[in-house]
Parts: structure tokens; sequence; C-alpha cells
């Protein structure tokens, strides 16, 4: 498959912060940007997923929580897409996963919207299939997804967004591509990233979902191809870079012409799946600190097992505390 294309930017660095930020953060911070011109028209365009209703938890308290879920269905792939090779179709990966994960945290008592990822490898109990990786439950459903998550770690979740690769797409095509800095040529032989030497550049749809899918990333130093050996965690840092550079586009885009705020909208709107009960007006004032960059950011402490012949990630010692904030039975933990 070719390469799209990657065009090139003045050279500056955009250093990964700390913990993790997932592909699912990119749509709702965007919406959220300006959602507050979000016609009716708007409202009645977005997807529900009906079968959560009764199953997610009722708002009480001074917080809320978004379940982020990013599908990797192949569902709507396009065999004319450039990266079509690196997707493929029903018949090479037939049925849904979630391909990432994250909650949203928003305490309005606090003042603070925190973030977390749940990696797609955690090894955890699936509420009537068993003990498997975290990504499986959602090919059992949405509903499936939520009670393992409320039942299994024990956070209740308020409202689910999702979006898929074609949603990604959508979404980095509208922001006309996101800047993205690399210290040395890299690749994802399997996602089809290719970047020929160091530098700067604006990611095209096709680009941007290869670097965001990346799990077998590899950068060429030192005379050869050196893999990242971290997977799943390795790719959920790159996340957060590519999630920090897409806001950070968003936000000038819309500064210098209010005018597309409306079109970045539209393209968010149109590209999510929600819960029957989530009100569109009302989240963007939920959502606003992590528009403004005011998001505490936490990673999950997790340890590296083999279970059954599988390489799976299970809770660490450090879990709780991180846990216990979620589910709004304890303050935040300290970051790190």
């Amino acid at each position: 498959m070719s390469s799209p294309r990657l065009t090139a930017r003045r050279r500056r660095k955009i250093f990964p912060q700390i913990n993790t930020l997932t592909i699912g953060a990119v749509f709702v911070a965007l919406t959220a940007i300006g959602l507050v011109v979000a016609t009716k028209q708007q409202e009645a365009n977005v997807n529900r997923a009906d079968e959560l209703g009764g199953v997610l938890a009722d708002k009480s308290g001074p917080f809320v929580n978004y379940l982020l879920v990013g599908s990797d269905t192949r569902e709507t792939s396009d065999p004319n897409s450039p990266d079509y090779g690196g997707i493929g179709n029903t018949n090479d990966a037939g049925g849904r996963r979630s391909d990432t994960v994250m909650i949203l945290h928003v305490d309005n008592e606090l003042g603070v919207a925190s973030i977390m990822s749940l990696p797609r490898d955690l090894w955890i109990d699936i509420p009537g299939h068993g003990k498997d990786r975290l990504n499986s439950a959602y090919s059992h459903g949405a509903d499936v997804l939520v009670n393992t998550i409320q039942g299994s770690l024990g956070i209740p979740l308020n409202h689910y967004i999702e979006v898929d690769f074609t949603s990604f797409k959508n979404i980095v095509n509208a922001l006309g591509g996101v800047d993205i800095c690399f210290e040395y040529p890299t690749r994802d032989l399997n996602t089809g990233l290719n970047v020929p030497a160091p530098g700067c550049y604006t990611l095209d749809q096709y680009q941007s979902l290869a670097y965001a899918r990346s799990r077998y990333y590899e950068v060429f130093r030192d005379g050869a191809w050196d893999v990242d050996g971290r997977a799943d965690l390795g790719r959920i840092e790159r996340q957060q870079v590519f999630l920090q550079a897409a806001i950070s586009k968003a936000i000038q885009q819309t500064t210098a012409n209010p005018m597309r705020t409306s079109e970045l909208i539209n393209a968010a709107v149109n590209s999510l799946t929600v819960d029957p009960g989530l009100n569109l007006l009302e989240t963007a004032n939920y959502l606003k600190p992590l528009a403004s960059g005011g998001v505490q950011r936490y990673s999950l402490s997790v340890v590296p097992e083999t279970v059954d012949g599988k390489d799976v990630l299970v809770l660490g010692a450090n879990a709780g505390a991180v846990l216990a904030y979620f589910a709004g039975t304890a303050g935040p933990p300290p970051i790190g």
C-alpha cells in the first residue's frame, strides 16, 4: 500500500505528558469546543446506543463519568480508501472490539476534569462471559462493556460516547490534518504508518489513524529498526501526544475564524454514538474544563502477566486509589 501524503512542518517538539489520553477524547474535546452553538438538527443526527437504556448509573453527587470508546469495527471500512490494506474488512477482523477505552471524570465540586485510560489488554471479569481481556467485552455489546467496568472495577458510568475508525478520519479531515513531530524515521508495518525522515509533519486522516492505532511502533536509529516493546502502553502515550496536538489545532482554528467552530462541531456530532439520555448542550458545560486544558491525567497501575498463554495486564498494587477517585469514593490521588 502506498503511503498517504505527509506534509512537512517547521520542526517543533511535542513532548508526551504524564499518563493516558486516548482517541475517544479527541472527539469529545472537539465537540466541547463549540457545542454551545449546537442546533436541534445536530442533536437529531447523533446515533443512540439504545441497548444502554437502564444500564448506566443515574446521575448523583457532584461528578459525572463519561465512558469514551474507540471501536475497531471494520463494518464501515471503505475498500477504495488508501489505508484499506492496513485496516481490512469484516473477513479480516469480524465483529467489534473496543480499540480504546477511557473514562472522563468531571467533578463540578472541585472544578476539575480527570481522564484515565483502561488498557485494552486488561485481564478482567466480564459478567456472564468469564475472564478475558477488556477489549473483548465490547464484542458482546456496549451494555456488556458498561456492566464490566461498573461491576468489575466499581466505577459508575453516567454516559457513553463512541467513535469508530471512519469517524476518526472524518474529524481529522475536518481539521485539515494534525501536526506531529518525529525524532527518527518511524514506521508500523501493521497499520501502514510511514515517516521516512525526522521532522514535523501534518498527518492526513490516513496516517493519523495509522499513528494512533500503532502497537508495533518502530524507529530507525543506530542503523537498525528499534521496536517499542510497550505495545498498548506505548500506544496510549502516543495517543496523548496526538490528542494534545488535535485539540491545539482546533482551538487555533476556531479562535482565528469562529465560523470554523460550526464546521468542526458538525463533523464531530455526525461521528458519534451516544447513550439515549445524553444531552449535548448539557454535556458541553461539563466538558468545558477539557477544552480549556484543565485536565488531570491519571494512569492505571498495571502489571504484565501471562494467563492461559495470553499476554495480559492485571491491576497493580497502586490501582485502588485511582479507581476509588473515579468511583467517587475518595479524593484525587497524587498524579504520577
